[in-house]
């Protein structure tokens, strides 16, 4: 599908949501109503309203068009019938599910016509007439995203039934509809409730999406069906009671002033007051950004600009940034225009300060908002009747931050969840002019998010609840992930091997642009910033200058970034007169005699430490020496919501490589030093010691200094820096998706004996921490004892991860069997992906990747019984066609080899070892046979 197109409509309307799910698309309801009545003929009544006429696209049968053309008409009239169905009255709401319940079924018998014309995989001229409507199912201009969610089941069933074709027009009909699915669920993502409210009460399989524009979607439907037409046509009228407009607006919360009493439970509403300011709106906005939480701006109108003797608006440069409240989403409201006391003002005077401010709103290009807010909450009864002739409405709060009496962001922040979490709903007070309330925002949202919570604003007269930036993990994992804890992320990479004056090194340089690569192709790091300093480059002064001045630059490193610095070249120590070690890092000028002038020293990085505005901020030495002054070991033990509090402790971590009296081991694996080496296969998984598929800076520590330990004669050192508060720098571990093939790469014989050894190692250090008798049962903390910068042994604890679902657990079991048989660890990698088919038995790429173990290990037979289950599982991989082309080549099948190669090549036309293959089944004699993989047979 065209995913980009797709995806940017999604994201572009997630924040303008509706609030309390589809009741508050509608108006009132009517008054009550005996029940209507509903013919037995209704079943078979026509469709409320015929589709819109629309000219067949090329290629498109007439037939096919019009069962497509009639579902989702049956689609969109079940959106319009069932919007705001719980808010009617007893007796509509009896019609409304009767006709719903028939429409219902409608929809699944139109939905079986059309799986049934496309039942036929054998006619060529029907594989490309749907074709032709997938092309329309994607593209059509006219239709929201949400109308192709009408095609679901017809696009699952045509998925799996032309997978299994044996045509390759058929194959990559099935493969296109698989695609589509997956963008299709990317849609549903954009919803919450509101399809679960309309389908989810007529069958078991209730979809359950995320949010997407509802409000715009639903209005559109509205302009070509009603739902009182669409009963009429089913034989349903709803009798009046009294004469219409008889009825009386009954008092509800909210019904005058908006203190958000009827938000729904665990929502909030942002409000910020007092701007716009020239630095601080924009902070927020690009904190809010992050989280896709929308917010309302309650404005003052001597910050926006003035009017001339003529009563035009005239914007001021800090006004300004109130167009950029508005670009990003957000709503614009008024909050006076001098901030003053308007409970002890004329009416006529709080009439002109409301009212100027709104005509400066106005000038921002702003849409027409009812919001004010009263300065201070000051207000009575004359002069909100003032305000509410101007058809103006007052909002108040709930939930006051006090950011503007409180200098402490962190109480500003506990105060706030605290009164959250009492009321579970609430409109909270901020101010936007304060910096404060830049620095507790975060961690304000951090915790909302990870508790589950929502965020709302004001639009057309109600609450519209905003979807969250991500959907609730079905899995287990923390809802703080990697990508959602940081904003930005930035390094400073140096390796020096050509000194000047000390002796050279070989791998440093190599230890450097291997953590440089794996930063960015493997946790996400933007190559733009990452400043790399290579030999002759990494100066004292060029050092020192990446340091004060890039990752020190407020604008830009930020509060919630993460900040990486790697050295690998020479350390020293040297000895004060009090008998104190000092440490220093060796840059490439330095000469061998003078390290205080030449050397940067630890309290130097020390200082650059504290004075980085970074959450978290790792250093990762590969050098020797002491003198480091690390305050303490680790990250006290956490628990199952250890990301969310993680997320409001600085943290500033160092691991080295080992102490003063020793020498880094330079002739590890792949041209790396040993310590280097380690820390590379610990983040490529290995490190995440706990299964909470994060490796913090604890668990990197844990599972490099053991190991190194083991191997080399070295003594890798780990603490925290003056200034930290127990946060721990993150690495979120990405999911593996390779499918093993021929291509996959190995470690060299030696290099993976090397890593069994470091496995070995960890595994004797690595124990499980003593759990109090008083604990509940459960997953263990895990324990291991490295040494500190003193000599002295500290233990390091990783909280116990949460219980995984199978689902998950499988894909982490496959995972594992990739480390081990890029290792070449074969037994391991059998096993680990077994485990993965066992927890979850459909697991197409775990079947194909314990296949091609089977073939390496020179047993085709049953690497092609395999490779077989994986593409009856999954007819669109094309490398498990590939695989099994080689397996019956080796096991001398070449006619099923043919046939395995012939689909590859259709479905992978860009692959390497395509020309071999085609030129093969061209000619397949012994001249043309392909080469195939190495095996260890």
């Amino acid at each position: 599908m065209k995913r980009a197109r797709w995806q940017t409509a999604i994201h572009g309307v997630a924040i303008a949501a509706l609030a309390a799910g589809l009741a508050a698309c509608q108006p009132e309801p009517a008054a009550t109503a005996p029940a209507a009545e509903v013919p037995a003929s209704a079943a078979s009544a026509p469709a409320a309203v015929a589709p819109p006429v629309v000219a067949a696209p090329v290629g498109i049968p007439a037939a096919l068009q019009a069962r497509a053309d009639a579902l989702l008409a049956a689609h969109r009239q079940m959106i319009v019938l069932m919007t705001g169905e719980r808010a009617l009255e007893a007796a509509e709401k009896r019609a409304v599910s009767a006709v719903g319940q028939q429409l219902f079924h409608e929809m699944q018998e139109r939905q079986q016509a059309l799986i049934a014309q496309a039942a036929d995989m054998t006619d060529p001229a029907a594989v490309a007439g749907l074709n032709a409507l997938l092309d329309r199912i994607e593209s059509e201009p006219s239709w929201f995203d949400a109308d192709r969610l009408a095609f679901k089941e017809f696009l699952s069933e045509l998925s799996t039934r032309y997978s299994q074709a044996q045509s390759l027009s058929g194959l990559k009909l099935g493969r296109r509809a698989s695609e589509d699915l997956a963008v299709l669920a990317e849609i549903e993502q954009a919803y919450d409730r509101e399809l679960k409210d309309v389908f989810g009460r007529f069958a078991q399989r209730g979809i359950e999406p995320k949010r997407e524009k509802w409000a715009d979607y639903v209005a559109k439907l509205q302009g070509l069906y009603s739902r009182e037409q669409i009963l009429k046509d089913f034989g349903a009228i709803v009798p009046y009671t009294q004469p219409p407009g008889g009825a009386k607006e009954k008092d509800s919360a909210d019904a005058r002033e908006i203190f958000g009493t009827s938000l729904p439970a665990k929502t909030v509403v942002l409000t910020f007051d007092d701007g716009p300011h020239a630095r601080h709106t924009d902070e927020i906005l690009e904190i809010l950004k992050r989280y896709d939480a929308p917010a309302i701006f309650f404005q003052l109108g001597r910050n926006l600009g003035k009017l001339d003797a003529q009563g035009k608006a005239q914007l001021s440069a800090t006004g300004a940034a109130a167009k950029r409240v508005l670009a990003a989403g957000h709503v614009l409201a008024n909050h006076s225009f001098s901030h003053g006391m308007m409970a002890k003002m004329t009416d006529d005077a709080v009439r002109v300060e409301a009212s100027e401010t709104e005509a400066l709103l106005d000038a921002t290009g702003r849409p027409q908002s009812t919001l004010f807010r009263f300065p201070y909450g000051a207000r009575n009864e004359a002069k909100l009747s003032t305000v509410e002739a101007l058809k103006l409405r007052s909002m108040m709060w709930t939930v006051d931050s006090m950011d503007w009496a409180d200098p402490v962001p962190k109480s500003i922040a506990d105060r706030v969840l605290a009164e959250v979490d009492k009321a579970k709903r609430g409109v909270i007070l901020f101010h936007d002019i304060q910096g404060r309330t830049v620095q507790a925002l975060p961690t304000v949202l951090d915790q909302l998010v990870a508790d589950g919570y929502r965020f709302a604003t004001w639009r057309d007269g109600k609450f519209v609840v905003s979807a969250s930036k991500k959907a609730a993990p079905d899995d287990g994992v923390a809802a703080t992930s990697g990508d959602t804890l940081y904003r930005e992320s930035h390094a400073l990479v140096i390796g020096i091997d050509k000194y000047a004056r000390w002796p050279g090194l070989h791998h440093a340089v190599p230890d450097a642009k291997a953590m440089e690569q794996l930063l960015v192709t493997r946790f996400g790091f933007k190559p733009e910033n990452i400043t790399a300093l290579y030999d002759d480059q990494a100066t004292r002064a060029n050092i020192l200058r990446a340091l004060n001045e890039k990752l020190t630059d407020g604008k830009r490193v930020k509060r919630d970034d993460r900040v990486l610095v790697f050295f690998a070249g020479h350390g020293s120590t040297r000895k004060l007169a009090s008998g104190r070690d000092v440490g220093y890092i060796v840059p490439v000028d330095a000469t061998l005699d003078n390290l205080p002038s030449d050397a940067i020293s630890m309290p130097q990085l020390q200082e650059v430490a504290e004075a980085l505005s970074a959450k978290h901020v790792l250093f990762l030495v590969d050098a020797c020496y002491s003198g480091l002054g690390l305050t303490r070991g680790g990250a006290a033990q956490g628990n199952r919501n250890f990301l969310t509090d993680n997320a409001r402790r600085i943290g500033r971590q160092m691991l080295t490589a080992g102490g003063a009296d020793q020498q880094v081991a330079d002739d590890g694996p792949g041209g790396h030093s040993v310590f280097t080496w380690t820390m590379l296969q610990a983040l490529s998984g290995k490190a995440d010691l706990n299964g909470d598929n994060v490796i913090t800076g604890t668990e990197l520590a844990a599972y490099v200094a053991p190991a190194v330990s083991a191997i080399a004669r070295q003594t890798p050192a780990f603490g925290s820096l003056p200034g930290s508060e127990g946060g721990e720098f993150v690495f979120a571990l990405p999911v593996e998706r390779e499918g093993l093939s021929g291509d996959s790469l190995q470690l060299d014989a030696a290099a993976s004996q090397v890593n069994k050894r470091i496995d070995q190692a960890n595994e004797q250090a690595v124990h499980a921490a003593a759990v109090p008798k008083a604990a509940k049962a459960g997953p263990a903390a895990v324990e291991v004892v490295v040494k500190n910068l003193e000599g002295a042994d500290t233990k390091l604890t990783m909280p116990a991860a949460a219980p995984l679902t199978p689902r998950v657990a499988a894909q982490r079991a496959n995972d594992r069997g990739l480390q081990l048989y890029r290792e070449r660890r074969y037994d391991e990698a059998e096993a680990a992906f077994t485990e993965a088919l066992k927890l979850q038995p459909r697991f197409a790429l775990a079947a194909n990747n314990l296949g091609f173990v089977y073939f390496k290990r020179g047993k085709p037979v049953e690497a092609a019984r395999w490779f077989e289950q994986a593409i009856d599982m999954d007819g669109s991989r094309a490398l498990a066609y590939l695989n099994l082309g080689d397996a019956y080549l080796q096991a001398g099948n070449d006619a099923k080899a043919l046939a395995a190669y012939t689909t590859f090549v259709g479905l992978a036309p860009k692959h390497a070892r395509v020309a071999a293959l085609q030129a093969w089944i061209a000619t397949p004699d012994a001249a043309h046979r392909p080469s195939l993989p190495p095996t260890n047979s």
